[in-house]
């Protein structure tokens, strides 16, 4: 499991938007995704990717990470594996 914390997105982005937008730059689905809200005014999602490593994201990262949509900079952190256990 990765996660990948997609920041500055408007809450009123729908998940489909998040994942057409991946999508056009070549991620593959997410698993999941969680909303994070911001201190009105950075609002985030994290990305769960179930069958992609890190080191796979990381190669994608670069495509998006302060790329400009929907009237914000968009930016992209891959969140390093956390043990839980």
């Amino acid at each position: 499991m990765t996660e990948m914390l997609l920041g500055n997105v408007e809450e009123t982005v729908s998940d489909e938007e998040i994942g057409e937008f991946l999508a056009k730059y070549g991620f593959p689905p997410f698993s999941s995704i969680q909303r994070i809200a911001g201190a009105g005014s950075r609002p985030a999602a994290l990305l769960i990717f179930n069958d992609v490593t890190a080191d796979g994201l990381r190669t994608l990262q670069p495509r998006i990470h302060n790329l400009y949509w929907k009237n914000h900079t968009i930016t992209a952190l891959i969140i390093p594996h956390r043990d839980e256990s």
